[in-house]
């Protein structure tokens, strides 16, 4: 029995739009239909927000669509200071924090937490992520994303193959996704884990930080589909395209 085939939570994909900027893209993304919306207060990001920024932005939000305040390497103080300014969001850890540091910027898990699981590109380069899922046990979940140079994926989506049959953790599939290819993504991933959510930031974007209505609803439709398909056949598994 696979991770995900005994679990009815397991039905509905949960959508993430990360890289918000914009009023009218946070307004969109909510119109289209996503559980969550990002924001990166990572300053080498050409998507970053300060923390005031993110405020202004999270309050156009309506009841139960949740902020998520994403993070690289950033010092425990000013994670905690941020979240003092959008209070309902949940953190998203996208650097080398350790346990430990993921922890303490929560308020020792008073706030959800995610982590983020840098898979490589180049099989040859192994991630255990058994191992990683055990390391980081009280994540909310792990969102795997490709490994590039730098931070986030680059647009890059990693060999979802490679993932491990069965992983005991809520995962966000993440890298690379986009209204073409998260259907396929979904059905591969999803028998593999607890439950499976998804986040794209690039692939419904018009510009670096400029997201486009039609995709973000074109990304939301084909997230669907792939719901649909798996309740019609439960173990049905598509290659990626």
């Amino acid at each position: 029995m696979t991770a995900a085939s005994h679990n009815p939570l397991s039905q509905r994909t949960r959508i993430k739009i990360c890289g918000l900027t914009r009023e009218q893209d946070v307004d969109a993304a909510v119109q289209a239909g996503a559980d969550a919306v990002g924001f990166v207060l990572y300053p080498k990001s050409p998507r970053f927000v300060d923390a005031k920024r993110a405020a202004q932005l999270a309050l156009r939000l309506p009841p139960f669509v949740t902020p998520v305040l994403l993070f690289v390497n950033e010092p425990t103080e000013n994670v905690i200071a941020a979240c003092e300014q959008v209070p309902a969001a949940m953190l998203q850890f996208h650097g080398d924090e350790t346990p430990e540091q993921c922890r303490a910027a929560s308020g020792n898990g008073a706030r959800p937490w995610m982590r983020a699981a840098r898979i490589p590109l180049d099989a040859a380069q192994p991630f255990d992520l058994i191992k990683f899922a055990t390391l980081h046990e009280q994540a909310r979940a792990l969102l795997l994303d490709a490994h590039v140079e730098g931070y986030g994926g680059g647009g890059k989506a990693f060999d979802w193959s490679r993932l491990p049959p069965s992983v005991n953790a809520h995962l966000v599939l993440s890298g690379g996704l986009t209204p073409a290819n998260v259907t396929d993504g979904i059905v591969q991933v999803r028998p593999r884990c607890r439950t499976l959510a998804v986040d794209v930031s690039s692939g419904v974007e018009a510009a670096k930080g400029v997201k486009d209505p039609e995709k973000i609803h074109q990304f939301v439709a084909a997230v669907r589909a792939a719901d649909a398909l798996l309740a019609r056949c439960p173990n049905a598994l598509l290659s990626t395209t």
